[in-house]
């Protein structure tokens, strides 16, 4: 009887059109996802305009999203490994495309939340799904490349608000970029057909004509037999209770840790998306350059993401994330002083690339950190939790503008948070991570060890 782990088979085998297929199809979704997340900021001074909110009132109607978001992190990043994680994609995909399309139709602030809170759920829910996907199928060798440059998807969306943002809210109004983030519905059907299914997933149902399928997709040199086993090498991690494990195995202090980085970076991303319109806008800059910083913002978030994915790759995951928070500290608190247009624009790009970018690189480290079998788990509650900084940016910021603090100030406030990201990363036990455990090398690089006998057994026999 031959056993065959897939996980190892993955990260082993060689770029083909698999490969690129999931790539395509998740960042096309973060895609989405980004748009549905950031059209909310590019709106937020034409709401408050028409639905005669103040500054606090519409930090929390932002604030409804990253409510939802919690929710969806925690939930659809958990029961995925129960239903399947292509089943939970597409009904994050449903929630998020239907109702950011009827908060475009909503003329009532509360009922305009209530519709931004449950897309909120879908939006939060797919993000450690997909990150999920591209870490269990993505070579080891280009592993955290391939998630950031998908994930830097979430910036193209962001940049793809802006520019529609531009055009739409002038001639139809700011409805009409709302109800646009409906389209993706229509995707579904595609995505249930075309998306792998997880692993582990599989192997509980005892799926194994689908797992031989994908053995040779992923592998074109794999021959299935009649006596083919499916194992997974963390036999020892299954789908029940997977907060518990998150704790397992010297887990807890990373975990922790995890959590409040992406809480600290999370309160830097969106105080800047919500509010950096806005703040521009007072500053003296016309609608449509305010805006102009918003794209700005999303491509750096783009580059930093790629370029951040790519040094990972080439150095240590754990120490280009303390660099890249340490360049967001600086770089927001720049941004308060006045300097030429040009130097702004540098600095506004900076600071996507060490926020935006950062927080994907995050998601990879935690999605190389955290056992295949709890790996969805993992993701979704650290961006759960760390969403509670999504959640209090917009409405810590909102109090700020509405005391009518100098503009350095408001900067200044965004960018403490990036020293703290830095500490919490610096104490990541980077030794405990399940990249470690398949292979012991990668713990000398920072300096850690680990018990090369807790090691799993190769189960690919």
């Amino acid at each position: 009887m031959r056993q065959i782990d897939i996980q190892r088979m993955a990260g082993e085998a060689r770029l083909n059109a698999f490969h690129y297929r999931v790539l395509i199809w998740c960042a096309l979704i973060i895609i989405f996802d980004g748009y549905d997340l950031a059209v909310a900021g590019i709106a937020l001074p034409s709401v408050i305009r028409e639905m005669g909110v103040g500054p606090t009132q519409a930090g929390f109607l932002v604030s409804t999203a990253l409510f939802g978001m919690m929710f969806g992190n925690i939930l659809l990043g958990t029961i995925a490994d129960k239903i399947g994680r292509r089943r939970a994609i597409a009904i994050c995909i449903a929630l998020f495309s239907v109702f950011t399309a009827a908060a475009g139709l909503c003329k009532d602030p509360v009922l305009f939340g209530a519709a931004r809170f449950l897309a909120g759920i879908g939006i939060g829910g797919v993000m450690p799904n997909v990150i999920a996907q591209m870490t269990e199928y993505a070579p080891q060798r280009v592993r955290s490349t391939m998630v950031t440059l998908m994930f830097s998807g979430y910036s193209v969306g962001g940049m793809l608000a802006a520019v529609l943002g531009k055009g739409l809210i002038e001639s139809y109004g700011w409805q009409s970029v709302f109800i646009a983030a409906g389209l993706p519905v229509l995707l579904i059907p595609l995505i249930l057909k075309s998306m792998p299914e997880s692993v582990p997933f599989l192997i509980r149902r005892g799926r194994t004509d689908e797992l031989k399928r994908l053995a040779g997709t992923i592998d074109p040199a794999y021959r299935p037999g009649a006596d083919d086993r499916f194992v997974i090498a963390d036999a020892d991690v299954s789908a029940s209770a997977p907060l518990r494990q998150l704790f397992q195995q010297d887990r807890g202090l990373s975990t922790l840790m995890f959590w409040l980085s992406c809480f600290m970076c999370l309160f830097m991303v969106y105080a800047l998306s919500s509010w950096l319109a806005k703040l521009m806008a007072s500053a003296g800059y016309s609608l449509g350059s305010a805006l102009t910083f918003v794209l700005v913002l999303n491509l750096g978030g783009m580059i930093g993401a790629i370029g951040g994915g790519w040094l990972a790759d080439k150095l240590h995951i754990k120490y280009v994330l303390i660099g890249m928070y340490l360049m967001a500290a600086v770089s927001i608190t720049l941004l308060g002083h006045p300097m030429p247009t040009g130097w702004l624009y540098l600095l506004v790009g900076l600071a996507g690339a060490s926020t935006i970018g950062t927080q994907i690189v995050g998601c990879a480290y935690a999605g190389q950190f955290y056992p295949i079998g709890i790996r969805a788990a993992g993701i979704g509650w650290t961006l759960g939790m760390g969403r509670g900084g999504a959640i209090l940016a917009p409405i810590v910021i909102g109090v700020l503008v509405g005391m009518g603090l100098p503009l350095e100030q408001n900067f200044m406030a965004i960018a403490v948070p990036g020293m703290a990201a830095a500490l919490a990363v610096l104490m990541i036990q980077h030794a405990r991570s399940a990249s470690v455990a398949a292979d012991p090398r990668k713990a000398t690089t920072s300096g850690e060890r680990i018990d090369i006998s807790q090691r799993p057994a190769n189960s690919n026999t």
